[in-house]
């Protein structure tokens, strides 16, 4: 089948002095943010192209589309489909959710409290065929405090603008209007006659708060916070204790937060704490006191407390280890519930507060694994909590655990209803030395007959940006390769927060090559210690973690067989200099300013994926995109592959395959998301020669 071919339109680009061509910018279309949520207004070359792309990827696929069906039924064989969650109890119901056999979204029930009545108010499915939609995102369900409105928000292209909608639960209709170009996110006022929420702009920031009272249809919402700073974006929910709504606005370094009493007729949001750039806080109450989980004099974060926000006197309530991650709390009437990440580990503490001793949650004897924890009920006034574990073997367990007397009652398990011996299986924490001796950690997850004689092929999963961690949980799809003698590699690298806020800013801004070496120095570690051997690696990573797979393919595609990404951030540098694009101003703390800070465009000019394709043999590659997504614009994946086309010397696959109904999540409901999980499968079994 003939190469896809993009036509080249020359245009020259200078910055800072540099000059550069640019064959295919002009894919990038001025409205671009209209095309993500009209697709019609796309430009009909452009959509040509990525028909192409499709035909094409879906031509070399074809051998794969057994596997793909064979995958699917495995992956979609390990979930239990007919499924409920636990129970959370307010003051009046028990409400969960469930999933069916047939179904793809989630269905909400309730009961009331000593009655066995099951009431739907919610069906997924029913919704998204009332609506005859392809796409169909959930952003919110969120039920008011009477327990008589739900409210939701649905985006229903992809583009995450989301459009909320308030019903009378015992109706079923909707009783006020529409709003349209939100995040998504609901928050009921105590009395139940408004809901807040935050409102995107014309650039798909959230720079607005509004109070829109419930039953008008016609009337104008309330603006009651407004955030001026191209780079933060607010967001507004309410306190422990119901006393106050706090408003917080930030960008991913610097952090601000507002007040107002939860029973103000008409909120006035006062301020907190000034903001300070680097200084991250954020503000709870509890029980007559607040506490600021924050990083000022303290990297990896401390809590303070006191006693009023309006003479405010904070001294220190959990101090801060170097290294460690402090993570905010959870209250209860008479405890305090936190967490700490050290190595790429998590562990859940718990305060008495009348007595005011703290000791380690441990409810599990493997080394590596993934605690967690959520309440029961509303009402705080309660020893008992949901604890839950799981780990790269061990499906996820839940406990109703007594903080008081200790007692835990297996409540949850999750089930694998085609099967699963997690003796099969072998988790392995070690750590390697990268280029500047720092020690990194990787969790390794292989089938017991797999051997460590070089012959085994390797997926290195990898992200390392944001300060977002990589946790060693427990994932059913990922057998399907594991089980095929491919062993599963999470590479926890700089840019993560897992050794604390230390590890983040190394792996960003002027660091950000130590993400691309910790990730090469793991290939290279893994080959030393035979795990696999040259060639026969195959990285995968997404978004962010796209960007990582652009930028170490360059460097060292000889390490690797394949080469899968997802919405993958590979024309970091144009996007970078575009501050009209919704990202772009509120990431200059984590990549820079290149239009205005000369160091920062040589640096990310230097290392962004689509500037630095040369002319040499690269593995296999296979790049997933959304039309509609609005975080990495689909035109950055289109832009590479036509580029890389153009530089590569060598005969391996280079597939592009853009979902045309779906944003930066990919496709929606269940099925839809297995689809993707048995593609990118299906490439990996393909290149290896497992099919």
């Amino acid at each position: 089948m003939k190469l896809p071919q993009l036509q080249k339109k020359i245009e020259i680009k200078s910055c800072h002095g540099v000059t550069w061509e640019d064959n295919y910018s002009w894919i990038h279309q001025p409205n671009i943010l209209e095309v993500l949520k009209d697709k019609t207004k796309l430009d009909p070359e452009v959509k040509n192209y990525l028909d192409e792309e499709n035909s094409y990827a879906e031509f070399h696929l074809k051998d794969t589309n057994d596997i793909q069906k064979k995958l699917f039924d495995e992956i979609k064989g390990r979930i239990k489909l007919d499924d409920e969650s636990l129970p959370f109890k307010d003051h009046t119901f028990e409400y969960w959710t469930k999933t069916t056999k047939e179904g793809n979204y989630s269905i909400k029930l309730r009961k009331r409290i000593g009655n066995n009545e099951i009431e739907e108010i919610w069906n997924g499915d029913i919704e998204k065929e009332k609506l005859n939609t392809k796409y169909f995102g959930v952003g919110d369900l969120e039920v008011s405090n009477n327990d008589k409105y739900l409210g939701y928000s649905l985006d229903l292209k992809g583009s995450e603008y989301y459009t909320i909608f308030i019903r009378d639960i015992k109706t079923n209709k909707i009783i006020s209007k529409e709003i349209t170009e939100t995040t998504g996110g609901i928050t009921f006022s105590l009395d139940d006659k408004y809901i807040f929420y935050s409102k995107l702009d014309k650039n798909h920031r959230a720079k607005k708060i509004y109070r829109h009272k419930i039953g008008d249809f016609n009337g104008k919402d309330q603006l009651i916070f407004e955030e001026k700073n191209d780079a933060f974006t607010v967001n507004i929910s309410i306190s422990s204790d119901e006393k106050y709504y706090f408003i917080n606005t930030s960008d991913h370094n610097t952090s601000e937060q507002y007040y107002f009493n939860s029973d103000e007729k008409n909120p006035h949001p006062k301020l907190i704490i000034a903001r300070e750039n680097g200084i991250l806080y954020s503000v709870s109450s509890w029980n007559g006191k607040f506490y600021n989980h924050t990083n000022k004099n303290a990297e990896d974060f401390k809590i303070d407390v006191c006693d009023n926000l309006e003479n405010q006197n904070w001294e220190t309530f959990i101090p801060a280890k170097d290294e460690v991650l402090i993570h905010g709390l959870t209250f209860l009437k008479d405890w305090i519930i936190r967490g700490e990440t050290s190595n790429a580990l998590d562990k859940l503490f718990v305060r008495n507060i009348t007595t005011n001793v703290e000791e380690e949650l441990i409810f599990s004897d493997e080394t590596v694994y993934v605690p967690g924890i959520s309440l029961t009920q509303k009402n705080r006034d309660t020893n008992e909590v949901y604890l839950a574990y799981s780990s790269p073997k061990t499906p996820s367990r839940v406990y109703k655990y007594n903080l008081l007397n200790k007692s835990k009652e297996l409540v949850k398990e999750q089930e694998i209803p085609s099967g699963h011996d997690k003796d099969d299986y072998i988790v392995e924490r070690v750590e390697f030395k990268s280029h500047d001796g720092r020690d990194v950690p990787l969790t390794i997850t292989r089938h017991k007959k797999t051997k460590i004689d070089s012959s085994a092929n390797l997926l290195l999963y990898g992200y390392g940006s944001y300060g977002h961690s990589m946790s060693p949980g427990f994932s059913s799809t990922r057998l399907s390769l594991i089980d095929r003698d491919i062993i599963w590699v999470t590479a926890h690298i700089r840019g993560g927060m897992e050794k604390g806020m230390k590890w983040w800013k190394e792996g960003k801004l002027t660091n950000k090559k130590n993400t691309f070496e910790d990730y090469i120095y793991a290939a290279k570690y893994l080959i030393e210690k035979k795990y696999s051997s040259k060639g026969k690696i195959i990285g995968m990573g997404g978004s962010a973690g796209g960007l990582l797979m652009g930028a170490v393919v360059n460097k060292a595609p000889e390490l690797f067989l394949g080469i899968i990404m997802a919405v993958p951030f590979l024309d970091s540098l144009t996007t970078n200099l575009d501050h009209s694009l919704p990202l772009t101003v509120g990431e200059f703390d984590e990549f820079g300013n290149a239009k205005n800070n000369k160091e920062h465009f040589e640096y990310i000019y230097s290392y962004a994926p689509y500037h630095n394709i040369k002319k040499m043999d690269y593995p296999n590659i296979l790049i997933t995109t959304s039309l509609s997504d609005n975080r990495v614009l689909f035109d950055e994946p289109a832009k590479f592959t036509a580029k890389l086309r153009d530089f590569k010397t060598d005969n391996n696959l280079l597939l592009l395959k853009t979902e045309m109904n779906a944003g930066h999540g990919g496709k929606s409901g269940r099925d839809g998301a297995i689809e993707e999980v048995a593609l990118d499968y299906a490439f990996a079994l393909k290149i290896t020669k497992k099919i």
